[in-house]
């Protein structure tokens, strides 16, 4: 079908010649007699749709050139310094957006809103309510002409207004996903409060933040700034249950809620207390956050988070209180940082390392383990199950490589493990094949792989960091579940015996009766493609003659 045709249809523009397909509905009217326009509805300006055909098939390359031009070179910049990219030029998870949307969804008083395609808003909505989000995710929607002529701005600076109401919320998040930002919609240009109503946009497109877990840094970072402003310029609000008796300690990532208790008890004899975690539940809890002697970056990917409180002049130490090595050597770097003296370092690493030791005696694992995931914790996960006895040879993390991950990446590559940065999906199955391990700790696709060659596999997002990890009660916590795993290797091999087969090879696919063996027609498929190859390549040696 011709442009020309395609544009004198009277309000459906087509971008592509899907509707030609052939369908099994014979019996179905044409769809020109289906396709009336409904009186009174607006006639699409298709003029306007002509001058950006971006979308989501666009690209990443495309799609962050334009992005460019329309003036976000500035946001990319910063994103490709704060989040560089790995091996494979997009996110191989989920939604980078994710993160943000996360993020908002958990926080008290605060409406969070999207800004992108409708499949995008979709999926991210079933996500966000399939983990436990018990509020509203707000979506503007658009079209070409809204998109091109910037009437999509307008929207949401109406959505925005609209929302802006004191005696509901603190804040109203905007998130641009990729479509809007590489369409340059400019969330900068809207206040940066409405009615005492605080207002947040970010751009997170799949083209500039690789994974959701740096999606979550993007959005802490941003309202750490934003209220490190608040607070220098005047007094704000204190904590929900008032303030701290002990200089805290700010936790950076998302942890088991348990965690922050038992860092608390590690950091008592100190005379110091685990304050916020960030990203925090409710906006009062940033300036808490930004309230603290020294901050710890639990998740060592919140790059954005850092800057925040290295510019509020505050010490940022590496790695977390796991297992007996990390727990000692984390008490000192805290201590110091704080300026506490050696011998309260002493008798706080005195008080909880004999409990820890303990306990991982009394919990071992024997096994040899691959693990992998996209939280951020990956590294720690794996020192807690060495001190625990276990074998592990591989960990791969979708997260960069930063200064906070460096004491975690050198005591493990100490004792033989292979670190890997921005790890792919390839190189995470790679380490099964190579390996061979009692059991695979990974993302899905990963378990998958496992559980096809008869190794078990857990759900690192569900079933490892959804655990404590640290003190004692961490240093114990994983035992149980990781033993289970390996225990279950006998089911899996009566499993993939009784199915052998099935599904593979020849069997693949959907079939209405048994599938057979056509190993004469494979040799004759075989034959036939490689004559297509010689004559390929005979013409190509012609060519360059």
């Amino acid at each position: 079908m011709s442009a020309d045709n395609r544009r004198s249809q009277a309000a459906e523009v087509a971008y592509d010649d899907a509707a030609r397909t052939p369908l099994d509905n014979a019996g179905m009217p044409e769809a020109s007699t289906r396709a009336q326009t409904t009186a009174g509805v607006e006639r699409i300006n298709v003029a306007a749709t002509q001058g950006n055909g971006l979308g989501c098939h666009a690209g990443a390359d495309t799609l962050a050139d334009a992005a460019r031009a329309a003036g976000k070179q500035e946001t990319l910049a910063r994103y490709a310094q704060d989040y560089p990219k790995g091996p494979h030029d997009q996110p191989q998870g989920m939604c980078p957006a994710f993160g943000s949307l996360r993020v908002g969804l958990r926080m008290r008083r605060t409406a969070t809103v999207l800004s992108g395609s409708a499949c995008c808003v979709y999926g991210l909505t079933f996500t966000s309510h399939f983990y436990g989000a018990r509020r509203t995710v707000g979506y503007v929607p658009f079209d070409s002409e809204t998109l091109v002529t910037g009437k999509l701005f307008e929207d949401i600076r109406e959505s925005v207004f609209k929302l802006a109401d004191p005696d509901k919320y603190d804040a109203v998040v905007v998130i641009n996903l990729c479509v809007p930002t590489a369409s340059g919609v400019p969330l900068q240009l809207l206040p940066d409060e409405i009615e005492g109503v605080r207002i947040i946009g970010i751009d997170v497109p799949g083209f500039g933040v690789p994974t959701h877990a740096e999606a979550k840094d993007v959005l802490a970072g941003a309202m750490l700034g934003y209220a490190r402003r608040e607070a220098e310029h005047g007094p704000v609000a204190p904590p929900r249950d008032g303030q701290a008796e002990r200089p805290t300690v700010t936790l950076l990532g998302e942890m088991f809620p348990a965690d922050p208790m038992t860092i608390d008890a590690l950091l008592a004899p100190m005379n110091l207390a685990a304050g916020p975690a960030v990203p925090t539940r409710e906006w009062r809890e940033l300036y808490a956050a930004l309230d603290c002697a020294a901050v710890a970056a639990v998740h060592p990917h919140y790059t954005a988070s850092v800057r925040e409180f290295e510019t509020a002049g505050r010490p940022v130490v590496a790695s977390a209180p796991v297992g007996v090595d990390g727990t000692r050597d984390w008490l000192a770097a805290v201590g110091r940082a704080c300026g506490i003296a050696e011998d309260d370092i002493a008798a706080a690493q005195t008080a909880c390392l004999p409990a820890i030791r303990q306990a991982l005696i009394e919990a071992p694992i024997d096994g040899r383990i691959v693990m992998s995931g996209y939280e951020g914790s990956e590294l720690l996960v794996a020192r807690l199950l060495i001190e625990a006895g276990a074998d592990v040879r591989y960990v791969g993390t979708a997260c960069p490589r930063t200064v906070w991950s460096e004491p975690d990446r050198e005591w493990l590559e100490n004792r033989g493990v292979r670190v890997v940065y921005r790890a792919s999906l390839e190189s995470d199955v790679g380490a099964i094949h190579e390996f061979q391990p009692d059991l695979a700790i990974g993302t899905t696709p990963v378990v998958q792989k496992a559980k096809e060659l008869a190794i078990p596999g857990l759900y690192f997002t569900n079933l490892i960091s959804a655990r404590p990890l640290m003190g004692a009660a961490g240093a114990k916590s994983l035992a149980p579940v990781i033993n289970n795993a390996i225990g279950n290797k006998t089911r899996f091999d009566a499993m993939r015996a009784f199915f052998d087969g099935v599904g593979e090879g020849h069997a693949a696919g959907i079939w209405q009766k048994v599938p057979g063996d056509r190993p004469k027609f494979r040799a004759k498929q075989r034959r036939h493609l490689d004559k297509l190859k010689r004559r390929a390549a005979s013409a190509e040696t012609q060519d360059l003659g």
